[in-house]
């Protein structure tokens, strides 16, 4: 492993010197929150800095690589698997001054913004002009758009639009040697080379600094609507998301939460959860006005027939908010529920989720779990909130966590649809991905950061 050279105080004081005294964030305060993401792990940076132009992080590279510390690219700092976080020390380079929507392009459906940019503002201002950005991860109000490219973010409305990487036309970036690049184009379409814009969304920092992205937008959606459904049991509402699709419905966004979740936000829902395995499907449509009324009445259809014990129509957007302001709880208050929180977001065939779901109870028993289970269910992409009560029963726990991944697996499905691998999944990479594909993706690593002081740690085990 590569040996880094601690952040000594004159090496402070030449980033100091060469990137602004004023970027270095300086009170232990202010400091501590940039030792953690949303993920639960915590290393204390050696020393944060919040830069506000380009040239200093150019600057900043060209520093670590001259004195051998690494350098770690931050956000929004709302990531769930440790990908922002200093594992092997260094200086956290916080992007969140660098938030200008530098413009919006309504005659070519573009936008261009920097990384610190939060998503739902960048939404929100494309919203005025009558255009959307699709990408809504249940963190919106806090991610940015450079994170979000940063691990390929996803969202409910995937199931329909696709996740960031399909809205990113290309992107200029800082490299681990403090050069920059600039990749893609401004057109819907470009085959000129490899493409280096899909190569950076998704790699979590680890082969550049995302400085300015070129977002590809959509007309926005003349109306929404939905319906929320309750079944008795998650199983069966799974059944009912499979048999919509197959039947020719594309919702804008399909989420579920389970029997678990519902208890803890079952006050703020506007009708009864018949028992503890119950299930909450919440589906959204988008387009004509007229249409959308159509297209709920025959989803209350199949909903019904599929069984569920009680459909709520939505006629308009106003309608959907409120539950969709449970479903964006239900995280927080595991939290507040749980000693131990592991979160995981797998992915599976759609006609596996029945399966996964109705295995999980096993898994719970014989590890001793709580598995709090939501999420897109339109995609595949399921979060297994993996919960104990006593700390002390970690290694049970991960065992757990590593039989749940195999299954995942066998399944023909992937052990990260959104979050990514970061710190928090690397252990696991091999079991998803042959030795041949994982040393082709160290040596791709090595050919952009050859000192590998760029987010070191992080994907690989």
């Amino acid at each position: 492993m590569t040996k880094y050279t601690p952040i000594s105080e004159d090496i402070r004081k030449r980033i100091a010197d060469t990137i602004g005294d004023e970027c270095i964030v300086a009170n232990a305060d202010e400091i501590e929150p940039y030792s953690r993401d949303a993920s639960g792990l915590s290393y204390p940076p050696e020393l944060v800095v919040r830069v506000h132009e380009t040239g200093q992080i150019q600057a900043l590279m060209k520093l670590a690589n001259e004195y051998g510390f690494p350098v770690i690219p931050r956000g929004g700092g709302s990531g769930l698997a440790g990908g922002c976080l200093p594992v092997l020390g260094g200086v956290v380079l916080s992007l969140e001054k660098l938030n200008r929507i530098i413009s919006i392009d309504t005659k070519n459906l573009i936008a261009e913004a920097q990384p610190g940019t939060i998503t739902k503002i960048l939404r929100d201002a494309v919203r005025q002009k009558k255009l959307f950005f699709p990408p809504d991860p249940a963190g919106m109000d806090q991610s940015t758009i450079g994170g979000n490219a940063a691990t390929n973010a996803g969202g409910p409305s995937c199931v329909k639009y696709g996740t960031t990487k399909d809205y990113v036309l290309g992107l200029e970036a800082v490299l681990p040697s403090g050069k920059m690049i600039e990749t893609g184009t401004r057109t819907r379409k470009g085959v000129v080379g490899y493409d280096m814009t899909q190569l950076l969304i998704g790699s979590e920092g680890t082969l550049g600094i995302i400085t300015r992205l070129i977002l590809k937008l959509i007309p926005l959606p003349a109306a929404i609507g939905g319906l929320t459904a309750i079944f008795s049991q998650l199983p069966t509402a799974m059944n009912a998301v499979t048999e919509i699709l197959n039947r020719g419905h594309l919702p804008s966004a399909m989420e579920f939460m389970d029997g678990k979740c519902l208890s803890l936000v079952k006050e703020s829902l506007p009708f009864h959860v018949p028992g503890d395995n119950a299930a909450l499907l919440i589906i959204e449509v988008d387009g004509d006005p007229d249409e959308i009324k159509r297209e709920i009445n025959r989803l209350e259809t199949i909903l019904k027939e599929i069984g569920a014990a009680h459909v709520l129509p939505a006629f308009d957007e106003e309608d959907l908010k409120a539950i969709w302001s449970v479903r964006r709880q239900v995280s927080l208050k595991i939290h507040e529920n749980c000693a131990l929180y592991i979160p995981e977001d797998v992915a599976v065939p759609l006609e596996k989720i029945p399966i996964l779901v109705a295995e999980l109870p096993k898994f719970e028993a014989e590890y001793s779990l709580k598995i709090y289970t939501f999420g897109h269910s339109g995609d595949g992409n399921i979060h297994l909130n993996i919960t104990a009560q006593n700390r002390n029963n970690i290694k049970r726990v991960e065992s757990g966590v590593r039989d749940i991944l195999a299954r995942v697996i066998q399944m023909g499905g992937t052990i990260s649809g959104e979050h990514g691998i970061g710190q928090a999944k690397k252990q696991y990479l091999p079991m998803e991905l042959s030795a041949e594909n994982i040393r082709l993706q160290t040596e791709i690593k090595k050919v952009f950061d050859p000192n590998m002081i760029l987010n070191p740690g992080k994907i690989f085990p």
